[in-house]
C-alpha cells in the first residue's frame, strides 16, 4: 500500500512540475521576444544595424543596382555602403540611412583623410594636392556623429570626389544640412549620392588620374513618413545658380542620367509613386519636431 501511495503521489508531482515548467518556458519565450522587439525598435546600442527596418516591410533600402556599364567594387562600412569605381578612382554611389537620433551624436570630426588600401584603385590623399579641388564627402561626416568609426570612415578616399569649393561649401553643404533637419522631422531617411560619371570629365587630377565629374546627384527617400516622400537633386560641379530648388528633380530623372536603380526593394507601385515626385515645397517646409 505504501508503495502504491508513493507512486500516485509521484505521478501527481510530475504532472505539476511539467505544467509549471511549460508556464515558465512560455514566460521566458515571451520575455525574449519582447526584448528583441524593443532592441529592434530602438536600434541605438552604438552599432549600425544593416537592415534598420525592423518590420522588414521594405527590405534593404540602402541597396543600389549599379549601372552595369561602370566598373564597380562594392564595400560596406559601419555607417555607409558604396560602389567604388577603380578606373575613375571615385565612388559610383554612396548610400546610408539617417535617423533623427543619429543627428544628435557628439563625435567630433578629425579631418584625417586616408586611402583604403583594401579597395582596388582607391586614390591617395595627395592626388588632390594643388589641384584646386576640395576633397568632397559623399556621405557627410556630419551624418555620422553617432559613432567614431563611422565618422572616421567617411574620411576614406573611397567616399571622396573632387569638388569645386563653391559647390562643396555652398549648395552641397546646405543640402547636407537640410537632410539632417528633414531626418529630425521625418524620423528616418535613406540617402544615396555620388558623381554622374558620363563621357569625358572636367579633367583628371593627381598621379592616380582621378576623374573630376561635371555633375553630382543626391536622392532622398522618406518611406515611413505620412505621406511617404522622395526627391532627387542634380548639381553642377561649381556654382549652383538658383540653389537647391533649381536643382530638384524626380528620382526617376536621376536614374535616367546615372543608369543606377535606387530603392528597388520597394513594391513596384510604391516605387513608381515616390520616384516620380518632385515636390520641393513639401521638403522645404519640413521643420524639426519638438521633443
Amino acid at each position: 500500500m505504501a508503495k502504491k501511495k508513493y507512486k500516485r503521489k509521484s505521478g501527481r508531482g510530475k504532472r505539476k512540475v511539467s505544467l509549471q515548467g511549460l508556464i515558465i518556458i512560455a514566460l521566458i519565450i515571451g520575455c525574449v521576444k519582447l526584448c528583441q522587439g524593443l532592441s529592434a525598435d530602438n536600434g541605438n546600442d552604438g552599432s549600425h544595424v544593416t537592415d534598420r527596418d525592423a518590420s522588414g516591410e521594405y527590405g534593404d533600402l540602402m541597396a543600389v543596382k549599379t549601372n552595369p556599364a561602370l566598373a564597380a567594387v562594392e564595400k560596406k562600412y559601419k555607417g555607409m555602403d558604396l560602389s567604388f569605381n577603380p578606373r575613375c578612382h571615385i565612388p559610383n554611389w554612396v548610400s546610408w540611412e539617417l535617423t533623427a537620433d543619429e543627428t544628435y551624436g557628439d563625435v567630433t570630426r578629425t579631418n584625417k583623410f586616408s586611402c583604403d588600401e583594401d579597395v582596388e584603385g582607391c586614390a591617395e590623399t595627395w592626388d588632390y594636392n594643388y589641384s584646386g579641388y576640395d576633397r568632397g564627402h559623399m556621405a557627410p561626416a556630419g551624418d555620422m556623429k553617432w559613432d567614431k568609426k563611422a565618422m572616421d570612415e567617411t574620411f576614406l578616399m573611397t567616399n571622396i570626389c573632387p569638388q569645386v569649393k563653391s559647390l562643396n561649401t555652398g549648395s552641397w553643404k546646405r543640402l547636407e544640412e537640410k537632410c539632417r533637419q528633414w531626418a529630425q522631422s521625418e524620423g528616418r531617411l535613406y540617402i544615396v549620392c555620388g558623381p554622374i560619371i558620363e563621357g569625358e570629365p572636367i579633367e583628371y587630377i593627381g598621379d592616380s588620374r582621378v576623374y573630376v565629374p561635371k555633375r553630382f546627384f543626391k536622392v532622398i527617400l522618406s518611406p515611413y513618413s505620412n505621406p511617404a516622400a522622395g526627391i532627387g537633386f542634380i548639381m553642377p560641379n561649381g556654382n549652383v545658380d538658383g540653389g537647391m530648388q533649381k536643382c530638384a528633380v524626380p528620382i526617376d530623372s536621376v536614374e535616367a542620367v546615372t543608369g543606377h536603380d535606387f530603392f528597388s526593394s520597394l513594391p513596384d507601385d510604391v516605387e513608381r509613386e515616390l520616384e516620380s515626385q518632385c515636390n520641393f515645397h513639401y521638403w522645404s517646409t519640413l521643420k524639426k519636431k519638438k521633443n
